[in-house]
């Protein structure tokens, strides 16, 4: 896009939006990297089916797939804008921000130095991550993992296995969540509020 010229009723109703503003619309189209929503209020677009768009991380706080698994074309939903995205003449929005987040509820039940039960979601080269309740990962250093401490995750479990793991640190603020495998072990820090 080349700017104010361009689209210029588009352009306007764009700068007049607000961070935070709560726009509805309806979901135009969906694609791999995000969706479409065509705005109640405001013009159309010139290229894209929607004036409105959400990137496919700012559908949930769940980790997803694909776009389809949260919203579906033709289905209404009322986000929060984001920003301008100047290049591409459009809204970017928010589905995620209208919704409660999750890890915060969790964080309010939980403590450092708790036993949780969880499934093995991952393996990376340095660790493991671990579902400990719906939507809620932690991960666990490859150095919390066994005793005694093995070099590769995979040693000592597989995606899928159900553990007991220990939460270490709870960081609300940056939504991380810290578990070992060993009781007592690792540094004993307080939760983040």
């Amino acid at each position: 896009m080349d700017g104010p010229s361009e689209s210029p009723e588009l352009w306007a109703f764009l700068e007049s939006l607000r961070c935070g503003e709560l726009l509805s619309g309806t979901v135009a189209a969906i694609e791999r990297f995000g969706v479409f929503v065509s705005l109640d209020d405001g013009p159309g677009h010139p290229l894209f089916p929607g004036v409105g768009f959400i990137t496919v991380p700012d559908l949930s706080w769940r980790r997803v797939e694909t776009a389809s698994d949260v919203v579906r074309v033709g289905e209404r939903v009322s986000c929060e804008f984001l920003m301008f995205d100047t290049w591409n003449l459009e809204a970017r929005l928010s589905l995620r921000a209208t919704r409660p987040d999750p890890f915060q509820a969790f964080a309010e039940g939980v403590s450092v130095g708790d036993e949780l039960r969880g499934r093995v979601t991952g393996l990376i080269p340095f660790g493991v991550f671990v579902e400990v309740a719906d939507g809620i990962e932690g991960l666990v250093h490859v150095r919390d993992l066994a005793s005694p401490p093995v070099g590769d995750p995979s040693k000592a479990v597989r995606v899928g296995d159900e553990v007991t793991v220990f939460v270490t640190r709870i960081d609300r603020q940056r939504r991380t969540l810290v578990l070992s495998r060993r009781r007592g072990h690792g540094r004993r820090e307080p939760p983040y509020r």
